[in-house]
C-alpha cells in the first residue's frame, strides 16, 4: 500500500460510520474542496475514505466515517499546492524582469465596455446544468399531466367494461340446451329469448 493512501483501521466501529454521502459533500465543500457524490464514492472504493454499504429498498446506501472525511481533506490541503505549482516562489524571475523595467513607463491595459470577458469554465457548466434542470422540471410537469389524463381514461375504460359486462352477464350465464347425443343445439321451440 503507498504511503498517501489512508489504511483502514481494523477496529472502526459500525456505530462510528454515520455520514451520508451528501453529508461528507458537505464537509468538503465546507473546507473548500467541493466534490461530487460519484467522487466520494470513487473515494469510497479506492480506499481513501472508510465506509460501509448498506441495502435499502432503494439500492445501496454508502455510510462514512467523519474521521476519514477530515483526514482526507487534511491530505488534499497537504499535497494539493505541490500538485498545481502555486506553493512555489519565484522571486528570481521578478527580480530580473524589476531590472530590466525600472526606466520604462509601465503602460496599464485598458479595459473597455466593448470588450468581453470569458466567463470561467465552472459558470458555463453551472448555467448549463441549471437551464438541464429547469427543462427537466417542465418535463415532470408535463408528464404528470398526462399521467393523470391517463389514469382519467383509465377509469372510463374501467366503468365501461363493467357496464358492458353487467349486459352481457343474462346472456353469457344462459344454460345451453344439448341435442341428443350431447351436442349443443338450438333452444326447444317453447324458449323464447326475446321475453
Amino acid at each position: 500500500m503507498s504511503d498517501d493512501t489512508p489504511r483502514l483501521a481494523a477496529t472502526t466501529l459500525d456505530s462510528e460510520f454515520t455520514l451520508s454521502i451528501d453529508e461528507a459533500a458537505t464537509l468538503y465543500e465546507n473546507a473548500g474542496h467541493p466534490r461530487t457524490p460519484r467522487s466520494i464514492q470513487r473515494y469510497c472504493a479506492k480506499g481513501h475514505l472508510e465506509y460501509r454499504r448498506m441495502e435499502t429498498p432503494f439500492g445501496e446506501k454508502f455510510l462514512i466515517t467523519p474521521e476519514s472525511v477530515m483526514n482526507h481533506i487534511a491530505y488534499i490541503e497537504e499535497v494539493r499546492p505541490v500538485a498545481t505549482g502555486r506553493g512555489t516562489s519565484r522571486h528570481a524571475a521578478t527580480d530580473v524582469a524589476g531590472e530590466n523595467r525600472e526606466g520604462e513607463q509601465r503602460e496599464e491595459p485598458s479595459t473597455t465596455s466593448d470588450q468581453s470577458r470569458q466567463a470561467p469554465p465552472e459558470d458555463r457548466y453551472v448555467g448549463a446544468l441549471e437551464r438541464e434542470n429547469e427543462f427537466l422540471r417542465t418535463q415532470v410537469t408535463v408528464k404528470d399531466v398526462q399521467i393523470s389524463a391517463l389514469q382519467e381514461r383509465a377509469h372510463e375504460t374501467n366503468s365501461l367494461i363493467n357496464g358492458l359486462q353487467r349486459l352481457l352477464a343474462p346472456l353469457l350465464s344462459a344454460p345451453e340446451h344439448k341435442r341428443e347425443g350431447g351436442t349443443p343445439g338450438p333452444p326447444p321451440a317453447g324458449d323464447d329469448l326475446r321475453s
